[in-house]
């Protein structure tokens, strides 16, 4: 199927994507009635509409958690569990329905929408294996008068706020642990890409989940309608994923009512080469570590520092495997490199190489803005970086790889660690026990040691310094939905 054809196809699809809130288990329209324009990034149009919640429609889907809360709270394990694992197969099943929205709203390659539905489902796939193993604990006191029991609860109702660059994983790397636990909730997901968690909606509509379970609530006013849940005394947990800047707002607005937080923030990844790595892998893992998801990703390798011995064979080596990209809509057969997601990310993007530049950098290639319809920027890689160039200190959020070099081990774990962010590291070397020393001194929650890719269900996603508070994934990821009961007793 031609690129054309497959476009029509999934925009024939999109019919049958509810566009409502869905609160308590029904679909309605916003209390005013407006609406969100979603727009397909490869041609800058609107593709779709669906309704803008406002605070009212907060209040009503706050309401119909709480109501549920104790109901799913006391269902067994093995009930909740089970649900999840219907979940898990209906995702799988429609994986192609799922990636082409995400392709559509978010723009994203077909390839990478595929690998993201597919790690999306794992998250209700493992959580409804961690379902039944929310584990207190029973030991004698130390003094010997009483027996201290510790329960695991729901932490309660859940308010998840959820970014456009991964629509299907990071909501269910948020409902699956806390739907696990026990808890209910309520998804405001990203207003540039609302399809995806309809979508997931109307799924658990179909695989039977009680209303008022899980609540959809899509919105341009999301200070607003996010500030007002907070303020809720019935909300106990803010899971948020986005930006430094958005986090820090909403640990503020937490604040009031002292709610309990998981925050995933941003990142800066540093990329280190050692001139004793295997140069084929390291360049195959710089490209899958920044291009994944066109370099939209908060786990995106941003900063390359490679020894000098092998910098410009490192150099030269990424910049023709970027190069090579095939660049085009995210549904064209071959599509390496779709658009970013809106203007303002390219021209963001596109301002970040222009300053570097102006600085001394040297485009080895791309570094220009493409003309015609959609928000396309070109793989670009950047040599001979200035220590004080902004584009080593954001987050760059597109397929730019500047690259620095560096003399010893010790200035290179330094310049990896000169960042506010700590979320992830990359490091090659075929020295184990040098890889190992640096993995250890790295300031971030996560080391790719010889590894392009991180994330995994089974594991703890989850940053140091303000790239975050918590973890995701794992058996952490279920505990950070719980709250710890200490009963003291005697027997």
């Amino acid at each position: 199927m031609n690129a054309h054809a497959k476009g029509s196809a999934a925009r024939s699809r999109l019919e049958k994507v509810p566009t409502g809130l869905f609160i308590n288990g029904h679909w309605r329209e916003a209390s005013d009635g407006a609406r969100i324009d979603v727009v397909d990034p490869a041609l800058a149009e609107p593709v779709a509409t669906v309704a803008s919640a406002t605070v009212e429609d907060a209040h009503d889907a706050v309401h119909a958690a709480a109501t549920a809360l104790d109901g799913w709270a006391a269902t067994p394990p093995r009930e909740r569990a089970e649900l999840l694992r219907a979940a898990f197969e209906a995702m799988t099943r429609r994986a192609d329905e799922f990636a082409e929205l995400i392709v559509l709203e978010n723009g994203k390659t077909f390839t990478d929408a595929k690998a993201e539905v597919a790690y999306a489902a794992e998250f209700f796939r493992w959580y409804a294996e961690e379902a039944v193993r929310t584990l207190g604990t029973v030991q004698t006191a130390p003094s010997g008068t009483n027996k201290i029991v510790v329960l695991r609860q729901p932490v309660g109702v859940c308010v998840l706020v959820t970014p456009w660059n991964f629509p299907a994983a990071m909501a269910t790397r948020k409902i699956g642990p806390a739907l696990a636990a026990g808890c209910t909730v309520v998804l405001k997901p990203a207003s540039d890409t609302p399809l995806t968690a309809l979508a997931l909606a109307a799924l658990f509509e179909e695989i039977g989940l009680p209303p008022g379970v899980v609540n959809v609530l899509p919105s341009r006013r999301s200070g607003a309608v996010v500030s007002a849940m907070l303020d809720d005394p019935r909300v106990r947990k803010l899971s948020f994923t986005g930006s430094t800047e958005v986090g820090r707002v909403l640990l503020a607005s937490a604040s009031r009512t002292v709610v309990n937080c998981s925050m995933e923030l941003g990142g800066n990844a540093p990329f280190l080469v050692f001139a004793d790595a295997d140069m084929d892998e390291a360049v195959s893992g710089a490209l899958t570590a920044k291009m994944r998801n066109g370099g939209e990703a908060c786990t995106a390798a941003n900063r390359f520092y490679v020894e000098a011995s092998v910098a410009a064979e490192f150099t030269e080596r990424l910049a023709e495997a970027m190069a090579a990209l095939k660049t085009g809509p995210g549904l064209e057969e071959g599509v390496q490199l779709g658009p970013l997601v809106n203007a303002d990310s390219r021209d963001k993007v596109a301002q970040l190489v222009e300053d570097t530049v102006r600085v001394g950098a040297k485009v080895v290639t791309g570094g220009r803005k493409t003309d015609g319809p959609g928000f396309y920027y070109p793989p670009t890689v950047l040599a001979e970086v200035p220590d004080d160039a902004s584009v080593l200190h954001e987050e760059i959020f597109g397929p730019v790889a500047p690259v620095v070099s560096f003399s010893t081990e010790d200035e290179a774990v330094r310049l990896a660690n000169a960042t506010e962010y700590g979320l992830v590291s990359y490091v090659y070397t075929t020295d184990l026990a040098r890889g190992l020393r640096v993995s250890e001194r790295l300031d971030s929650g996560m080391v790719g040691l010889n590894r392009g890719v991180v994330s995994d269900p089974a594991a703890p996603f989850g940053g140091t310094k303000q790239s975050g508070i918590g973890r995701e994934g794992g058996h952490e990821g279920l505990l950070e939905f719980t709250e710890s009961k200490y009963i003291a007793v005697s027997w």
